[in-house]
């Protein structure tokens, strides 16, 4: 015992949670009574429900009806089951609107994250998209190897026509002459690179 107290006053620590109903004015809060609404509300919905509340109804009326006279506690027009189920109504009612007013602040609180995320997404996307289009630009403006081996050819061909080069001319579409170079030799025997 004083091993709890002396943890309980402790400030680094948490208190510990005690299950408390209606103890204390502040236990009973209006959250604490919103979540009791949809839980009652809740079970209102269900088949267990309805089914106890017809077993409910048959057995009262039959006992107005069969049980002796002394016994009987409400007579035939059952003005005091009407008494009962009409306060059972007007209670349900209002718990079951709490209910759906508190289901309609969690949806609107949803919607929002939902539509916050969906713009974040969005953005995502569109900045994907400009970065996938530049990517496409900058790919176009680079050189591919045909591009490369055409502006060889036509440089090759050029300094061929001045009479800059005189060698033995390698086709260039040739995969094992474009992918290592190899010495060539022209016609006065000295060697070239391709």
């Amino acid at each position: 015992m004083a091993e709890r107290r002396e943890r309980s006053s402790r400030l680094d620590q948490p208190r510990e949670a005690r299950r408390q109903f209606l103890t204390r004015p502040e236990a009973f809060t209006e959250e604490a009574f919103g979540v009791l609404s949809e839980k009652f509300a809740r079970f209102m919905g269900t088949a267990y429900f309805l089914i106890g509340m017809t077993v409910f109804v048959v057995v009262w009326v039959l006992w107005n009806l069969l049980a002796p006279r002394a016994w009987r506690f409400d007579d035939y027009p059952f003005i005091f089951l009407t008494l009962m189920l009409s306060l059972q109504a007007s209670y349900a009612a209002p718990l079951i609107l709490l209910a759906q007013n508190r289901q309609a602040d969690r949806d609107r609180v949803m919607l929002e994250q939902d539509r916050t995320r969906d713009e974040r997404n969005l953005a995502d996307t569109e900045f994907l998209t400009r970065e996938v289009a530049a990517l496409r630009i900058a790919m176009r403006d680079s050189a591919t190897r045909d591009f490369v081996r055409g502006e060889l050819r036509d440089l090759l061909d050029e300094m061929e026509e001045r009479g800059l080069v005189v060698t033995r001319r390698v086709d260039l579409d040739d995969s094992d002459a474009s992918d290592s170079p190899k010495a060539r030799t022209d016609e006065g025997g000295s060697a070239q690179a391709t």
